[in-house]
């Protein structure tokens, strides 16, 4: 028999055991020997019932991620016929769940007569991820099984539910505790069934009663996620496939599925996801460094800084149960601090996220000071005080005084020179850049920044350590803004310069909205404060003013005349709290600079509008790809997915450029230098790798440093 599966049998019972380590992934091989072994249990008269098992902790975690996009997806046995064949047995099959069963692991036990699970086991189909629904019967068995609002919740989401849930929606048949054998147990059950004559128990001949169904059931259930799936084809199509369960029969609803799945597997938004997903898991991979290098234990962190942005990274480690430190020469500050760190625990406990008990242990975990003499023992310090260089090396002055050898000193900078910083110490091979997006307790990205001479087991251990945290990361160079704010500079100036040339900001806002980021870019700039970005103009002031007179110039009138934004009620628009409305001043504004500086006002397309944002984000991707900021594209499609509002959907920037073809960005920036004279001749050359991939037929996937 195949070694990924295990035969055996104990008196009337075989034991399919998977041995595909390190998840039972459902590749080529492991189907192909779950086929035999099957087989082989069926043609043995002595065999009255069969147990599928897992020889490690994870039942099944699914499809085999690495036959994506390959034949052997689509190699014989293909899951779906697969499973239709175990369904079809003439003698029961019991699923022994000890685990995860997740995706396809989770159809495979579906589409068995009887489900044992383990009380720490979870089943889900998180394939919505990836911009799919379940192909192997998923959508049709689950409701057959479970209640139809289980099964949306369920297949649209994507979200697992544990085996103690499974067994009261009538998922699972049997649960076992956790102090029993479970192996043993299963197979008492497969043989108690045996004995008691219990019959094999197909979906096919289970039907949903559509007339029991909530008046309305799936049109309410799309509007309560409307928003959220926004953009996305595939919780649709989930959605339409659980309908069908409810007025198909098995056979009809299979076909029905299969043709939902290929819509959406042949889709951008699948091929975007995926490229996500992908990402995620390269971007932990640095060049030169074997990601195996032992790192730095990390027990005892610090923060220096009590504001919103130290509170919010401290919480981060202390919800991973790091025992933490907040440091702030301001006693008063750190009071204040203190405090909302709790009140921001108390929210989520009103909100059902974390139980009182659990606020009280991670309360506990954390300590105050205004000593840095206190941080001798720290493992790992972070800054997170004002956006000043003198400000910051002071702090890594203080630090490299009181710190052990080994402790890792990181700056929370968002723009500055990380190895500038490093000079204040005497160990800059200890330094690195860990840039957390405010709220830092809510945003996943971690932007870790690598200095010229930051250790590797520096690096890899802020890698390992941002997945601790619960953090998605991805690694930029030391250069200004690093990846995800320098990649945005351009997106900012030409939203701002489109306003001087007659777009207003609504427009423009609406267009971003409307490509599916989060929120539009002078939204974005109202929200995050005017004077923010003025002042880190000011620090770069000759790399752009002096390239381009007007550049930000309606941006720093609105700074001068101090409407900051939200916070000051006025920015490019006029706020009533937190609802905004349109403010002609700012035309009026635009239309005197505008005067000024030379340019010449009119009607501005939307078309025009989202060229010269989306395509300048690419355009900046292409720049510091060639350059060696970033190490793979899908680095900066991570950062932007997860730290700036871009739809994922989409797939990031990069990936969005590699859909719509390397040349159609190339032809639209060399349209708009043309078009815009010596403005777009100043900004709108094409980046070389852009040109050259675009010569080349390739796209941005094909580059690697």
């Amino acid at each position: 028999m195949n070694t990924v599966v295990n035969y055996e049998t104990q008196d009337t019972i075989a034991i399919i055991t998977l041995n595909s380590p390190p998840v039972n992934g459902l590749g080529q091989p492991l189907r192909r020997a779950i086929k035999e072994a099957f087989e082989t249990a069926l043609a043995d008269d002595s065999i009255k019932a069969m147990v599928i098992s897992s020889s490690g902790k994870i039942f099944c975690g699914g499809a085999d991620v690495s036959e994506f996009g390959s034949p052997l997806a689509f190699a014989e046995p293909k899951l779906p016929e697969l499973l239709n064949q175990l369904e079809a047995s003439s003698k029961p099959i019991v699923a022994a769940i000890n685990g995860l069963a997740l995706g396809g692991g989770c159809e495979l036990a579906l589409a068995c007569d009887y489900r044992v699970a383990h009380a720490k086991a979870k089943l889900g189909l998180p394939e919505v991820n990836l911009g799919i629904i379940p192909g192997a019967g998923g959508t049709q068995r689950l409701p057959r099984l479970a209640a139809v609002e289980t099964a949306l919740q369920m297949i649209v989401t994507g979200k697992a539910i544990s085996a103690k849930q499974a067994l009261a929606g009538g998922i699972i048949d049997m649960l076992v505790d956790e102090d029993s054998d479970f192996l043993a147990a299963v197979i008492d059950y497969a043989k108690t069934l045996v004995a008691n004559g219990a019959a094999v128990k197909s979906c096919v001949d289970l039907s949903v009663d559509a007339n029991s169904l909530p008046e309305n059931l799936f049109d309410d259930f799309r509007k309560s996620i409307a928003r959220k799936t926004r953009g996305f084809l595939a919780p649709e199509c989930a959605i339409q496939a659980v309908e069908g369960a409810c007025e198909l029969s098995l056979k009809e609803g299979l076909a029905l599925e299969e043709k939902l799945f290929m819509q959406c597997a042949e889709s951008p938004q699948a091929r975007a996801q995926q490229h996500l997903f992908f990402a995620e898991r390269a971007a932990v991979k640095i060049p030169g460094i074997d990601s195996k290098i032992s790192t730095r234990p990390i027990n005892k962190v610090a923060i220096i800084g009590s504001g919103t942005m130290g509170g919010g990274i401290a919480m981060n480690f202390l919800n991973a149960g790091f025992e933490t430190t907040i440091l702030d020469l301001n006693a008063e500050a750190l009071e204040r601090g203190l405090g909302v760190v709790r009140k921001n625990y108390d929210i989520s406990v009103k909100r059902g996220r974390i139980t009182g008990a659990e606020v009280d242990e991670r309360m506990a975990l954390l300590k105050s000071t205004c000593d840095y003499s206190d941080l001798g023992e720290m493992d790992l310090v972070i800054e997170a005080v004002f956006e000043n260089m003198e400000v910051k090396k002071k702090v890594f002055t203080a630090l490299d005084e009181v710190c052990k050898p080994g402790a890792i000193l990181a700056s929370n900078t968002s723009t500055l020179d990380v190895d500038e910083i490093a000079t204040a110490t005497s160990r800059p091979s200890d330094v690195i850049g860990l840039h957390f997006f405010s709220p830092a307790n809510v945003m996943k990205l971690l932007e870790i920044v690598r200095g010229e001479k930051t250790a590797d087991d520096v690096l890899v251990t802020s890698l390992k350590l941002a997945k601790t945290i619960g953090k998605v990361s991805a690694v930029s160079s030391n250069s200004w803004g690093f990846i995800g704010n320098r990649v945005l500079e351009p997106y900012g100036r030409e939203a701002a310069r489109l306003i001087l040339e007659g777009a207003n900001p609504a427009q423009v806002d609406k267009v971003l909205t409307d490509f599916g980021l989060a929120m539009g870019p002078l939204s974005m700039n109202d929200l995050a404060g005017i004077d923010i970005g003025y002042f880190a103009r000011q620090a770069e002031k000759d790399k752009y003013y002096s390239r381009d007179p007007s550049y930000a110039a309606i941006s720093d009138k609105l700074c001068e005349l101090k409407r900051f934004g939200q916070k000051t009620g006025r920015g490019f628009y006029i706020y009533e709290g937190r609802d905004k409305k349109q403010d002609p001043e700012v035309m009026e504004l635009a239309a005197e600079l505008a005067k000024q500086h030379g340019v010449t006002q009119r009607d501005i397309s939307d078309q025009e509008i989202l060229e010269r944002t989306i395509y300048m984000l690419i355009n900046e991707g292409a720049q510091i790809l060639e350059e060696g900021v970033a190490y793979r594209s899908g680095d900066i499609d991570i950062i932007y997915c997860n730290g700036y509002g871009f739809p994922a959907y989409r797939g990031g920037p990069m990936q969005y450029a590699d859909e719509i073809g390397l040349q159609t960005v190339v032809d639209a920036l060399e349209k708009h230098r043309n078009s815009l004279g010596e403005y777009g001749e100043e900004w709108f050359k094409p980046a070389s790798l852009l040109k050259k991939l675009a010569a080349e037929g390739k796209s941005f996937k094909d580059f690697s440093q």
